[in-house]
């Protein structure tokens, strides 16, 4: 059953090719209606009209239900068509509060509690997270396949608008980082997909033509963004599907510090 919901959007992870839906872009945010954080899918973003398309930190409007293919109590079908822009909460505007005035209704938990709340009896699969002792990682990452990409470009049904494949980044990229309110934190490793890193490595590379110059760059970037010492980081968490123990980054929320 359908039911309509207005969401600040504060995730975009980079896109993704499947066979099943075509290229998608798995989004998140917070339902205005209960301050409860939703996962919203699959968004074919780049197929979207001009006037559906929206930036992270978008309220937007959408008829979605719960779906029939995944059990997460998070996540939900979208009826792309019914997206409506309603408001954007740009940082040129000085809307670091109205943001904080949203984001921070959301429970903030440790990734250490995250992990035993995702378990079979509660199934927890999205979280708001705060981190301490901050280090950034990447690692090459083997190709998925270059013929598989394109099969799923090919089979594009007659509704989606023809593009040329997004690049696959060759780069796994982590923070690394502890639990200020879990003594016994063992620290945690968690890969980045926030749609941000990414297209940052395709267009920096024209400024800095060395590759280590440039993961080094990215290094610094997000580092700086998730500098505790000159703001209140938070990390947006969430896990997949079929491993449901396997918890990602999904963006980062880091207003300046208040004096």
């Amino acid at each position: 059953m359908l039911e309509k919901k207005r969401i600040l959007i504060t995730v975009k992870a980079y896109p993704n090719p499947s066979r099943k839906y075509g290229e998608t872009v798995c989004c998140a945010g917070v339902d205005l209606s209960n301050s409860q954080l939703v996962r919203l899918y699959p968004i074919k973003f780049r197929d979207l009209d001009e006037g559906k398309r929206f930036k992270k930190y978008s309220i937007i409007e959408v008829n979605c239900s719960p779906p029939s293919d995944d059990k997460r109590p998070e996540s939900f079908h979208v009826d792309s068509d019914s997206i409506k822009n309603i408001d954007c909460l740009d940082t040129d505007k000085g809307t670091w509060e109205k943001r904080k005035s949203i984001v921070l209704k959301v429970p903030v938990k440790s990734m250490c509690q995250v992990y035993k709340d995702a378990e079979p009896s509660s199934d927890l699969s999205l979280g708001l997270i705060e981190p301490t002792d901050i280090s950034f990682e990447w690692s090459k990452q083997s190709p998925s396949g270059q013929q598989a990409r394109e099969a799923c470009y090919a089979q594009l049904s007659f509704f989606d608008k023809k593009k040329e494949a997004i690049e696959e980044i060759p780069f796994n990229f982590y923070y690394k980082f502890k639990c200020p309110t879990e003594p016994d934190c063992p620290g945690h490793k968690l890969s980045i997909i926030d749609w941000e890193i990414g297209q940052a490595y395709r267009d920096w590379r024209s400024n800095y033509p060395s590759e280590a110059v440039l993961l080094e760059k990215i290094k610094q970037r997000w580092l700086d963004i998730a500098d505790t010492a000159k703001k209140d980081v938070y990390f947006y968490v969430g896990n997949l599907k079929r491993f449901r123990n396997t918890f990602m980054v999904l963006g980062v929320f880091y207003p300046q510090k208040v004096k």
